[in-house]
């Protein structure tokens, strides 16, 4: 039986949480980045530790090497990275993770995989006795809401994951709805590959070329006939930070709709990661500083005790073209008139298993439909 929403409070209409989406990956990846100039960059990378709330993120029983593990910098590692659409703007409305990623770093420590939970994922929740919440069987989104957000609900939302996967987690990552368009607009312009046709629900002008939203209403539900939607052909261009942004966030105008925002938000960070490069900003301190300045007043982390320096020291072999983006084996379904994904068990059994065993390369090679082309 569906929880009556127990502690779950109504999304007001137009919320986005988009910066959250992208932001708690950019904070992982540009932590990345900055190891391979950490030596020189000592400084930074302590004053990014100190920036950088923690917290217990990750529940006792889904951490790797249970309560008593020790701090260590050889992999594999399991990482679980979430984005909340919480705004401090508006405290009272409720807070879901409207994006899971889990990120899979192998013993080799030189590559990265991520692999996104469908928001929409049917699961178990179970009870959390600290919020009052008695379980249930629902979109996995709600886990988060019904810990209360922050610390607790990671911890709810990691314990729904391994009574899932059987995944247990070294550490985790989650990140507010603020910060993240001054970390793009402090890139410039992207470079991105369109591949599919989109059009922008959220950007449009009238007949005179002023702004004018195509589609508006609660969720987007309704169009204005008025407004001459933004569209992004196919093709590679250099984009604004606007536009970078607008694209990734399309859904309904695109045929395989959350699973290619999905493949479209792991491309932009991809796209973000190459531009920092890119600018060399591991090699210029005070542009690497306003940056990780950003992302860090935006992040909560739990390293399972690892200092930041020292873990973007272990990561500093991963680059960007060693970046893979995997989607959970799963379909969309209708049940009781409520929209839900749910998982292909055969499938994602064995996606789940490669993981836990550091399998993913072999995974990969077999499972081609699943993995994003980044």
């Amino acid at each position: 039986m569906e929880a009556a929403g127990r502690g779950r409070r109504d999304r007001p209409p137009g919320r986005d949480p988009l910066w959250a989406r992208l932001l708690v990956v950019l904070g992982t990846l540009l932590l990345v980045a900055s190891g391979t100039a950490i030596t020189g960059t000592k400084v930074l990378a302590h004053r990014y530790d100190a920036t950088v709330k923690k917290g217990k993120l990750i529940a006792d029983t889904a951490r790797a090497g249970g309560v008593q593990a020790r701090p260590r910098l050889t992999g594999p590692f399991n990482y679980l990275l979430i984005g909340s659409d919480a705004r401090a703007d508006d405290p009272t409305a409720g807070q879901r993770s409207d994006t899971i990623i889990i990120v899979h770093i192998p013993a080799t420590m030189d590559r990265a995989y991520l692999i996104s939970i469908p928001r929409d994922l049917r699961v178990q929740i179970p009870p959390f006795p600290k919020t009052g919440f008695l379980g249930s069987r629902e979109k996995i989104n709600g886990a988060f809401d019904y810990g209360h957000g922050g610390e607790d609900g990671v911890q709810l939302l990691s314990q729904t994951l391994f009574n899932l996967t059987g995944i247990a987690f070294d550490g985790a990552a989650v990140v507010d709805f603020g910060g993240f368009q001054k970390v793009i607009e402090q890139l410039g312009s992207i470079y991105m590959c369109v591949d599919e046709r989109t059009e922008s629900q959220h950007i449009g002008y009238d007949k005179n070329g002023k702004f004018l939203a195509p589609w508006y209403g609660p969720e987007g539900s309704y169009r204005n006939p008025a407004s001459t939607p933004v569209v992004y052909e196919p093709g590679c261009q250099r984009m604004k930070p606007w536009q970078a942004l607008d694209y990734s966030r399309q859904r309904k105008s695109i045929p395989d709709a959350d699973y290619g925002r999905q493949r479209h938000q792991q491309q932009l960070l991809k796209a973000m990661f190459d531009e920092a490069r890119r600018q060399g900003i591991i090699t210029k301190p005070g542009k690497l500083d306003s940056i990780i300045r950003a992302v860090g007043a935006s992040l909560t982390i739990d390293t399972g005790g690892v200092s930041l320096a020292d873990l973007a020291y272990a990561l500093r072999d991963v680059n960007p073209g060693d970046l893979v983006g995997i989607k959970l084996p799963s379909e969309p379904r209708d049940i009781g008139g409520f929209s839900y994904v749910l998982a292909l068990d055969d499938q994602a059994t064995t996606l789940y298993d490669a993981i836990r065993n550091d399998t993913l390369d072999t995974w990969v090679g077999q499972n081609t439909t699943w993995v994003n082309g980044l």
